[in-house]
């Protein structure tokens, strides 16, 4: 018993020695009470003291440990901006040395400062410091300083780009992420605001829903347009959907399963929706998408962009270096009335004069990439009737030259051709997102003749009057008075500058695919006439054959294009002959075709379209004469060619292997399969198939995989109402004829001479059927 007095006796003398001072009693104590450390700083202070200089905490731990003193509910919070001014100071060089230098992934070693205010619980004692007005029952919220406010974000916001991890822990608290939004209604503490929610829905698990955003209507309508040019940021991240890291669950397979499961429209989607509810958002978009800016002058606005731009990486860091700058300036005029002071202010000398158009066009993107988002979603016809109605297209049209793609931009950039989100400068993200918008705006769509001007109409007008066909109904519909104006309207500006682009130049890329959407959808002779007279033709047979081009990217979207101006046009054939009009030039061509089919593909469905029509004119003068001179007809007529590209597009693909890019393949064997059909040559086809699975000594491997595609063909299809229109209307084969001769085709009738079955030896059936099954 003695023993056990003496122990206790000990062990109270021992507590009175620590007196809280020792880390090893305190977490004994926590063990015990079952209570722990919620932030570093209830740590004792002698321990942070002692083991600050050793461990290189700068303070950090002990100014938290004040703040937290002096931030309780009842403080009229001076004393606590007063420190937390303090540990902003220490910790704005390192996010500043991250942002200007080389913007590596974020380590304890790189941003020590950093790392050590979020240790010690300083991300979420000013998460608790901003919230604290909402947690009063009070009717009128106290109102926290404006400055305050500014820091705590600042430091937050350095705290997400310095140190990994703190931007998803702030992302999980859904209160939190609403609870910044009401920050944004005062313009004083915006930017800031604007900035870190940028970061943390970039990282946030779920998309937010932004009907919970509280008076989001009327928080949208206050903003200026500085404010709502910025908010797109913001929104880009709200209403695009999610991308599919996996390349697996880029197949057509994965998505029509995914679809299956989610009927309900995606969360992208209802925003949306939430966003075109909201009054004069679209038009005030259209405004700031198509204002003017004061051009910048002198031959080094280039070099400046190119410089700036590897560490400017957003509108919203630009608006701070500018409004920061305009203090600067009101500061130094009050205190000195001598201006040499400001221009040699180090702030002034770093920001280049050019900075404001830098500004502009970086507004213009994001509100571009809105714009473009909208375009591509449920609600396209409702975007469409707007951006008419409020003249984006004219506006645009009249920014092309100044702003747009000025005489001296510099066009020798290859960039990333279809990742919209790569990292390149200021100047190249604009022009992508203008071609990705006019792509978007033309793709299958009435609107798109809103492209040209009043004369260019006319033109089209003329061009069906000459050729005694009928105007289409799109263009005789076309409001006039929302046509572009000038001498010129956009698709022709666009035209001209992209014969002026260098051959690997990733602008042609987009360039090509705004073009060709203007062409797609039902087959349009006078659209084509329009932009063959402008040598269109002959550009991209020169980009294909002679310009040395080797961009895999490029060279698709010009088969694309070339594809789409040729089809069911005997000008067009007699224009090609016209330039390739040598052997060796006609092999460049088809060496192009043949080393990638899945880019080419396009190009040979509509050869292999037109040369069937044309076949079937037989008492057309002019007709006859191209079909007999054409070497492009003339091939593609031999049978053993059909044959061998037929061959080729079912052996590239297989179900578990399509994607977007590559079904195109699977159509057009289908085309050549159906034109077969109609002159009763379908078991000659099937056949040659076979004769080629046994000559290559893989039997029943190409046909089965043939059966499985076109199963794979009717789930997908026969339930998408947008791709069986396309399909018909780029082929001009009714769609009913599709999925006859699909069904035809997977007959399980053996005796049928157009079922495939029936050239599938009996023990090689259904090879790999599992597959498709699973």
């Amino acid at each position: 018993m003695a023993t056990l007095k003496g122990s206790e006796s000990h062990f109270a003398a021992a507590k009175q020695r620590l007196c809280k001072s020792n880390i090893v009693f305190k977490l004994t104590e926590s063990q015990i009470t079952g209570q722990t450390f919620s932030r570093g700083t209830q740590l004792p202070g002698g321990l942070l003291q002692e083991r600050d200089t050793r461990a290189k905490w700068q303070g950090i731990p002990s100014l938290l440990q004040k703040l937290y003193e002096s931030s309780h509910p009842n403080s009229d919070l001076s004393s606590a901006h007063g420190l937390l001014k303090v540990l902003s100071s220490q910790l704005s060089m390192e996010a500043m040395s991250f942002v200007t230098e080389d913007r590596k992934t974020a380590q304890e070693s790189t941003f020590p400062n950093t790392h050590t205010f979020d240790l010690f619980g300083g991300v979420h004692l000013l998460v608790e410091i901003l919230m604290r007005p909402t947690l009063t029952m009070q009717k009128k919220k106290p109102k926290m300083n404006d400055d305050l406010v500014k820091d705590c974000l600042s430091v937050l916001y350095n705290c997400c780009i310095c140190t990994e991890g703190v931007t998803r822990v702030l992302a999980a608290r859904d209160d939190f992420v609403l609870f910044l939004f009401t920050l944004m209604t005062n313009k004083k503490t915006f930017l800031q605001t604007a900035t870190l929610i940028e970061d943390i829905l970039g990282v946030k698990k779920e998309m937010i829903h932004l009907e919970s955003v509280p008076n989001l209507s009327g928080l949208v309508q206050s903003f200026d347009q500085q404010q709502l040019a910025n908010f797109c940021r913001i929104l880009s991240v709200t209403i695009s959907e999610p991308d599919l890291c996996n390349d697996d669950k880029h197949t057509l397979l994965a998505k029509n399963a995914q679809q299956k499961r989610t009927s309900s429209p995606s969360r992208a989607e209802v925003n949306q929706v939430t966003l075109l509810n909201i009054p004069g958002f679209i038009e005030r978009l259209c405004k700031l998408a198509t204002r003017k800016v004061s051009e910048a002058t002198g031959a080094n606005f280039l070099q400046e962009l190119e410089e700036w731009y590897t560490w400017l990486d957003n509108a919203l860091v630009l608006d701070a270096l500018m409004q920061m700058a305009t203090e600067e300036a009101e500061q130094s005029s009050t205190e000195s009335s001598d201006e040499s002071s400001l221009a040699t202010s180090p702030l002034r000398h770093r920001l280049p004069p050019s900075m404001k158009i830098v500004h502009e066009i970086m507004y213009k993107v994001e509100v571009l990439y809105v714009l473009c988002v909208l375009l591509m979603g449920r609600q396209r016809n409702q975007v469409h009737r707007m951006l008419a109605e409020f003249r984006l297209i004219p506006g645009l049209n009249n920014l092309f030259d100044k702003l747009i793609w000025r005489k001296f931009t510099v066009s020798n950039h290859v960039v990333h051709g279809q990742n919209e989100n790569c990292d390149c400068s200021p100047e190249i993200s604009f022009k992508i997102q203008f071609l990705r918008l006019l792509q978007s705006f033309s793709d299958h769509h009435e609107n798109k003749y809103l492209l040209l001007n009043s004369q260019e109409l006319n033109e089209l007008s003329a061009i069906s009057m000459k050729a005694n066909i009928p105007e289409v109904e799109a263009l005789v519909n076309t409001d006039r008075s929302l046509v572009c104006d000038g001498k010129k309207g956009l698709l022709t500006r666009l035209l001209t500058v992209m014969k002026r682009e260098p051959p690997d130049s990733s602008f042609r890329f987009w360039q090509a695919r705004a073009v060709e959407s203007f062409l797609r959808g039902t087959t349009s002779y006078a659209d084509q006439m329009f932009l063959l007279k402008r040598g269109l033709l002959e550009h991209i047979l020169f980009c294909i054959i002679d310009s040395g081009c080797t961009s895999r990217d490029v060279l698709q979207s010009y088969f694309d294009l070339l594809g789409e101006l040729m089809k069911f046009n005997i000008d067009a054939f007699k224009r090609f002959n016209k330039y390739v009009n040598t052997p060796e030039k006609f092999q460049t061509f088809l060496t192009q075709i043949n080393s990638s089919l899945v880019d080419s593909n396009m190009l040979v469905r509509c050869i292999v379209l037109s040369l069937d029509r044309f076949q079937s004119q037989t008492e057309d003068v002019k007709v006859v004469e191209v079909l007999s001179e054409c070497c492009l007809l003339s091939y593609m007529a031999r049978m053993e060619n059909r044959l061998a590209f037929l061959f080729r597009l079912v052996n590239i693909i297989n179900v578990q292997t399509l994607t977007q890019e590559n079904v195109s393949c699977l159509n057009t064997s289908l085309v050549i399969l159906m034109l077969a059909r109609r002159k009763a040559k379908l078991p000659f086809y099937l056949n040659a198939l076979r004769e080629k699975e046994y000559a290559e000594k893989y039997p029943g491997c190409l046909l089965n995989n043939f059966r499985n595609l076109l199963r794979f063909w009717q789930c997908h299809y026969l339930n998408k109402d947008k791709d069986s229109t396309c399909l018909e209307n780029s082929s001009c084969i009714p769609f009913s004829y599709w999925k006859e001769t699909v069904s035809v085709l997977l007959g399980s009738d053996r005796t049928s001479l157009c079922a495939i079955a029936s050239y599938i030896d009996e023990p090689f059936m259904d090879l790999d059927r599992d597959l498709l099954d699973d």
